[in-house]
C-alpha cells in the first residue's frame, strides 16, 4: 500500500463535501483553528495574565450563599 495520490485525496474531499455540505465543514474548520490557536496559546502562556483578572471578576459577582 502507497501513500495517497491526488486522485484518492479529491475523491475523499467530494465524498466529504456531498456528506457534510459546504457550511458545515467551514464551521468546523473554523472551530478547528480556533482550537488549535487556543491550544497554543494555552502552551505559550499568553493568556496567564488574562486569566486573574477574569476569576476575580466571575468571583465578584457570583452570589455568596
Amino acid at each position: 500500500m502507497g501513500s495517497l495520490q491526488l486522485p484518492e485525496i479529491l475523491l475523499i474531499a467530494v465524498v466529504l463535501l456531498l456528506i457534510f455540505g459546504v457550511g458545515r465543514i467551514s464551521k468546523i474548520g473554523g472551530e478547528l483553528g480556533s482550537g488549535i490557536k487556543a491550544f497554543k496559546d494555552g502552551l505559550s502562556g499568553k493568556n496567564d495574565a488574562e486569566k486573574p483578572e477574569q476569576e476575580t471578576k466571575d468571583s465578584d459577582e457570583k452570589p455568596q450563599e
